[in-house]
């Protein structure tokens, strides 16, 4: 949001924790204090929330800014839901004349500041030609995947192949390591192969710190991989690996890790290893 004011753009603000909307405020920001009052203000609505129990609250429930944009106006949704979800959002927005576009981004904290967000975008061509100079204010690429619904679906594909990739590496290093093979000499080993993910690469300074301020919490990581279960059991498409990988963030938000980057699951895995071979001893 602050690219769209570097880019000269004012803003009408909403969050439920007002403190978090504080950086936007100022001559080119105003706070409202209901989703309905952003609503009353704009043409253009932007949402970006945790899940899509968040986005139904401010759209549809008490106050909700879909009973009060005027109609034609443009809702774009940049959260991480499940497909179902968005196509029952187009549905609430069709009803009231209002268009719907889902936009849900893949990018680190690093990449929104500098306005390199990727935008996975499902809608009508004619709502996305309205906004795309937007989204370039805040990204550098955006791919109409396809008709509404179809962003947020690659958007899940995306997020299941990073959550599984982050643990079946973290498994192979708690491996590894048990065997007797250095941290250093597995990070210099698997790091670069074809059969590691690149973005692991950027995880390998907060496993050896074992610092994990997050880029992208674990409980969001086990969320997207819950919404994918959900678009498993709609669809009929059987996903044994991603549902154990669900459940085994899962067990680490239960031991303190939800609030933590997800590449804290080799933590949590070792912790487990460790635990064990103390048992073994006893």
């Amino acid at each position: 949001a602050a690219n769209l004011q570097k880019h000269g753009h004012s803003l009408v603000v909403f969050n439920r924790t007002r403190a978090k909307a504080e950086p936007l405020l100022g001559p080119c920001g105003t706070f409202s204090d209901s989703p309905a009052k952003v609503a009353d203000q704009v043409e253009i609505l932007f949402t970006m929330l945790a899940n899509p129990d968040a986005v139904e609250e401010v759209a549809l429930r008490a106050n909700g800014f879909l009973n009060y944009l005027r109609p034609n106006a443009l809702w774009i949704d940049c959260s991480s839901v499940n497909p179902s979800f968005s196509k029952k959002m187009t549905a609430a927005a069709a009803a009231r004349q209002i268009h719907f576009i889902d936009a849900p981004v893949t990018g680190s904290a690093q990449a929104a500041v500098e306005g390199k967000l990727v935008f996975w975008v499902g809608g009508e061509d004619a709502d996305l030609e309205t906004i795309r100079s937007l989204l370039l204010c805040m990204g550098n690429k955006i791919v109409h995947v396809g008709a509404h619904g179809m962003g947020t679906s690659l958007k899940m594909v995306i997020n299941l192949l990073m959550g599984n990739a982050m643990a079946a590496f973290a498994e192979g290093m708690a491996l590894g390591e048990g065997l007797g093979i250095s941290r250093k000499v597995l990070f210099d080993s698997l790091l670069g192969m074809p059969a590691v993910a690149p973005f692991l690469a950027t995880k390998r300074e907060k496993i050896e710190s074992s610092n994990y301020e997050p880029e992208f919490p674990l409980r969001w990581m086990q969320k997207d991989l819950h919404l994918a279960s959900v678009s498993e059991y709609e669809s009929d498409v059987a996903m044994p690996l991603t549902n154990a990988a669900k459940e085994l963030y899962r067990l680490a938000m239960r031991e303190g890790h939800a609030t933590e980057d997800f590449s804290a699951i080799y933590d949590f895995l070792t912790t487990i290893s460790q635990n064990q071979k103390l048992k073994g001893t006893q």
